[in-house]
């Protein structure tokens, strides 16, 4: 939730004001003293390889509709990320994987819906038949020279990144 959207008081129901608190502008409620802090998105994705390819899937949102990312989603409350990471590929791609190390963490929201913070790891499929599902059109393995559209560009850093560190 954004705090311009914070009108009232999840406490006690007084209509909020915008003050400074802690460094910024915040609704707070002039009744009871409560202020508002918006937690940030956190959201995971996954880098696969086979035999030179990497796993991506084509968004069936927007934004961004018809465009490539790495599978990745949102981490729920109280969700370990790596477990997030794991259920997202298994809802995007219909394979269960294994979650391996941290290959870097981004911050910065490239849309209003976005996350405020992505957690790349590393993954490797254990099992299952790749089939599009959850939110995405289509799920497929791309060779590294011929990559379709991709949808954001924390997906073209990780892997321009990933692709330089590998071929030194």
């Amino acid at each position: 939730m954004r705090p311009e959207d914070v009108r009232f008081c999840p406490k006690c129901g007084t209509r909020t004001n915008i003050e400074l608190h802690f460094g910024q502008q915040r609704p707070a409620c002039p009744a009871c003293g409560f202020i508002y802090f918006a937690d940030p998105k956190v959201a995971v994705a996954v880098l696969i390889e086979r035999e030179g390819q990497v796993l991506l899937v084509q968004r069936s949102n927007d934004p961004h509709r018809g465009l490539w990312s790495l599978p990745a989603g949102f981490v729920n409350a109280d969700e370990d990320p790596a477990l997030a990471a794991a259920r997202e590929c298994l809802e995007e791609t219909s394979l269960t994987v294994k979650i391996g190390a941290i290959l870097d963490i981004h911050a910065g929201r490239e849309h209003p819906r976005g996350s405020d913070f992505i957690i790349f790891y590393r993954g490797e499929v254990l099992g299952g038949a790749l089939q599009a599902g959850d939110d995405a059109a289509d799920a497929a393995w791309f060779e590294r020279s011929s990559l379709p559209g991709l949808a954001f560009r924390s997906t073209k850093t990780i892997l321009e990144h990933f692709y330089r560190s590998v071929q030194k």
